[in-house]
């Protein structure tokens, strides 16, 4: 039985990992256009075509990690060796260097694959432990549910508060500022903490489990993984979620850019504040977390897969109702909040079972492949997520292009833009997220056949 201490340590991994992830999605897409200077079209290039290199370092750090072999462990060294590169190399990907246009290009696409790659080397590492720190499924979902937990947590500090510390390093206040140096100066203090965090991730846990088999060659794990029906119909389910969840995060900046006049205030009490994307975020964040701690006594009562399904039912029908909601009164502003909210929750319960599932496969493989591929199969989320976000990214940057959206600070959109906006933050997301219910609905390992396999793994493992 793992301790709590372990659970807190492991949730700190996940913090800092998304501290950056959130960063990546809500503002990389405006940072790139709006500070660092791309072209919208250019800048959809950006985040597709680096995509080609995560294909290929997602598996090869999946391989690299389960044939290393410490004192400390396969994955846990990783969280240790890449904590401080992590950090620097987000501190470049934010960094708006003297050049010239084909300069400056070259820098975003260097950074960018190298900040993509970094993220591999320490993100797979970390999210393959969960496979060899219990062998219970349930508590697997519950490690899932602290790593999520302190993930949402990572996020809503970050999202909160990466607006306001931009603007204090510029020296303004009101909208968010497009100094370069303030954006650096706001990655570095970001970067330090997640360094940290990652290093205490490594002193709080431990790996317990062993495979009962002897490693099998990079081919043959390779083979059986192409083989493993179950991991290609949660890819695909997770692909689809995380490219829904990238079109929203990546919009939602632009849209209040336009759509929300600055100043805006709400009121609830006594108490006002600014209605901005940062706001909206910290908010969506708040939800999630509460997702997160509801997740796992829904999961044991009706199964992973029917609270993964049905949360995505809700989801769609959330994200088509953002289409109806206006924007021009107070009480239209409470409802946008609102349906915010009870998505963030649905995205909340979601966020654990999506790795939990991951573990299960891995048991699943060895079970019936007789391999030790925990990394490799747990690559494929990272590559999901990563793939996922380029999409969405990319996608909602083509389609802003399309409708004739225009970047510069202050201007006025046409209506063709306005209605491209309501429609990336509303049917398109719900599109997205009916794809990924397709998947999950055809998924086959519930809650009974994981039992099955459990305790058949259990038994070789005393052998």
């Amino acid at each position: 039985m793992a301790t709590l201490k372990e659970k807190i340590g492991y949730g700190f991994g996940d913090m800092a990992s998304s501290m950056f992830w959130k960063v990546f999605s809500a503002y990389l897409p405006i940072f790139y256009t709006n500070v660092f200077g791309l072209d919208l079209g250019l800048a959809a290039v950006l985040f597709l075509v680096t995509k080609i290199w995560d294909a290929v370092s997602d598996p090869m750090m999946g391989i690299i990690s389960d044939r290393t072999n410490t004192k400390w462990g396969k994955y846990r060294p990783y969280l240790l060796w890449i904590a401080i590169p992590f950090a620097v190399a987000g501190i470049l990907l934010f960094t708006t260097p003297g050049l010239g246009e084909n300069g400056k290009n070259v820098w975003a696409f260097v950074t960018y694959i190298l900040m993509m790659t970094v993220y591999t080397a320490i993100n797979v590492p970390y999210g393959s432990m969960l496979g060899v720190m219990t062998e219970d499924t349930d508590e697997k979902t519950v490690f899932s549910s602290y790593r999520m937990f302190f993930a949402y947590a990572g996020s809503f500090l970050v999202l909160a508060f990466w607006e306001p510390l931009c603007n204090a390093f510029a020296g303004t206040s009101g909208k968010l500022t497009y100094d370069p140096q303030a954006w650096q100066n706001a990655m570095i203090v970001v970067g330090a903490t997640c360094c940290l965090l990652f290093i205490l991730t490594f002193k709080m846990t431990r790996e317990r489990i062993k495979p009962a088999i002897k490693q099998t060659s990079v081919s043959k794990d390779l083979r059986s993984l192409l083989h493993n029906g179950p991991w290609w119909i949660l890819l695909g389910g997770v692909l689809f979620f995380n490219f829904f969840g990238a079109v929203r995060y990546a919009v939602i900046p632009y849209y209040f850019a336009s759509e929300i006049a600055e100043g805006t205030m709400l009121s609830i009490f006594n108490w006002s504040f600014v209605f901005y994307a940062g706001i909206f975020f910290t908010v969506g964040e708040i939800a999630n977390m509460i997702g997160v701690a509801i997740a796992t006594p829904i999961t044991f009562k009706i199964g992973k897969k029917s609270t993964f399904l049905y949360s995505l039912y809700a989801i769609i029908a959330l994200c088509i109702a953002f289409y109806y909601i206006p924007t021009d009164s107070t009480s239209g502003l409470w409802m946008l909040l609102i349906l915010q909210i009870a998505t963030g929750i649905f995205t909340g319960i979601i966020s654990p079972l999506v790795w939990s599932m991951y573990a299960d496969i891995s048991d699943y493989a060895e079970l019936k492949f007789k391999t030790a591929s925990t990394g490799l199969i747990f690559s494929s989320s990272s590559m999901a997520q990563k793939f996922g976000g380029a999409f969405g990214t990319s996608a909602v940057l083509w389609l802003l292009a399309a409708f004739g959206f225009n970047t510069a600070e202050g201007a006025v959109q046409t209506p063709d833009a306005i209605e491209g906006l309501r429609m990336l933050i509303s049917w398109i997301p719900a599109g997205v997220a009916a794809l990924s219910a397709v998947f999950i609905f055809i998924y086959p390992l519930t809650t009974k056949r994981m039992k099955e396999i459990t305790l058949k793994l259990s038994e070789t493992r005393e052998k």
